[in-house]
C-alpha cells in the first residue's frame, strides 16, 4: 500500500510526544504513537541528546517523508520557553540531518484543524482524533495525542495546499473525482 509517512512531534523537555501516521488518499492510519520520557535525566543537555537520539530512531525505523512539529506557544516563563525551543530544535535537527522536510504548526492551528475550534482542550482534541484516524488513538499521555494531532493537521494542510483544480465543466470534475459520483 502506497502512501506518505509523516512523523508528528509535540516537543517537551520532560515528556516529548511522537506519532507516526501513513496517509493514503484521505485516510490517515496510525502506525505508532508514544512518548519519550526524559525525567530520569539530570541535565538539560542529557535530555536534548536523548531527544535527538529518540527522534533519529523513529526516523530510521519508519523513513518518513515529512515531519510536523508543534511550535512552542508563548508562555509567561522565558526560561521554560528557551528550554522548550531547544527541545524543538533538537527534534528538528534530527530530521534535517536525514533530509526530512519539517513543518511547524501553531497550537491553535492544530486544534482548529482537528476540532474546528482553536481553543479546544487537549482532551477534546484526543477525543476527536478517534474519529479521524484509523487505529487505536488512546494513550496515557496527552503529549502523544498532541503529536498525533500535529501529524493529522499536517496531512490536512497538505491536502489543502494542493489547491483547487480548475474544472472547465462537470465531466472534467467527475473524471478527476470518480469516488464522489453516486450511481
Amino acid at each position: 500500500m502506497e502512501g506518505k509517512i509523516v512523523v508528528g512531534i509535540d516537543p517537551g523537555t520532560n515528556v516529548l510526544g511522537f506519532s507516526v501516521v501513513k496517509q493514503v488518499g484521505s485516510n490517515i492510519e496510525l502506525m505508532e504513537m508514544g512518548v519519550v520520557n526524559m525525567r530520569k535525566f539530570k541535565t538539560h543537555q542529557d535530555k536534548l541528546l536523548h531527544i535527538f537520539q529518540s527522534v533519529a530512531k523513529i526516523i530510521l525505523k519508519y523513513r518518513p517523508a515529512e515531519m510536523a512539529v508543534e511550535a512552542p506557544f508563548y508562555g509567561k516563563n522565558p526560561q521554560s520557553m528557551l528550554k522548550l525551543g531547544r527541545a524543538q530544535g533538537v527534534a528538528i535537527a534530527a530530521a534535517l540531518t536525514r533530509e526530512i522536510k519539517v513543518f511547524e504548526y501553531a497550537p491553535k492551528k492544530i486544534k482548529l484543524s482537528i476540532t474546528g475550534s482553536g481553543n479546544a482542550s487537549k482532551e477534546q482534541v484526543a477525543a476527536m482524533l478517534k474519529h479521524l484516524v484509523i487505529g487505536d488513538t488512546d494513550h496515557a499521555f496527552l503529549d502523544a495525542s498532541d503529536a498525533l494531532a500535529t501529524a493529522v493537521c499536517h496531512c490536512y494542510q497538505n491536502k489543502l495546499d494542493a489547491g483547487p483544480s480548475n474544472f472547465t465543466d462537470w465531466s472534467a470534475y467527475i473524471k478527476e473525482n470518480p469516488g464522489k459520483v453516486k450511481s
